[in-house]
């Protein structure tokens, strides 16, 4: 536990509160991975989005009602590299999946019961998720052996 402001916030609280900072910066990148792709990719950017979305809402209600910190949400995000195309904005798809799945595999070892049931399926989703845009991506290797864990 640490202490903010005069208060005591558990290293879940804290970890949780990371993840919804990257589910922010996740739906945000999805704006220009969207416009850049086109039929099912397009369709599947935006289902992204969807998910990322829905967990970011959950994420909210559930840090706000349990008395965590909720971090506010930034006007805009830094990409690390210009979206200018069909192969840039897969590479970014790519990207904000596994970092996303990073914040939420750092949730793991700080959670427990239905809190550590819900980090555990957004790290498999985001991990899936992110194998199938480096499908498209005709990036490999498709997996990677820990997902979420740095390189």
């Amino acid at each position: 536990m640490s202490e903010r402001g005069g208060r005591i916030i558990s290293e879940s609280a804290e970890a949780l509160a990371s993840a919804l900072t990257a589910e922010y910066a996740a739906i945000w990148a999805y704006g220009p991975v969207g416009v850049r792709l086109s039929g099912a990719e397009r369709k599947a950017a935006v289902e992204a989005e969807a998910s990322h979305r829905a967990r970011r809402d959950a994420l909210v209600v559930q840090l706000s009602t349990g008395g965590g910190n909720v971090p506010p949400d930034r006007a805009g995000y830094a990409l690390p590299f210009p979206v200018i195309d069909r192969a840039s904005a897969l590479r970014l798809a790519v990207q904000v999946e596994e970092r996303t799945a990073a914040f939420w595999r750092a949730a793991l070892p700080v959670s427990s019961g239905a809190e550590r049931e819900r980090a555990l399926a957004a790290l498999v989703e985001y991990a899936v998720r992110a194998t199938r845009w480096r499908r498209s991506a005709e990036i490999t290797p498709l997996t990677v052996p820990f997902p979420g864990r740095p390189g």
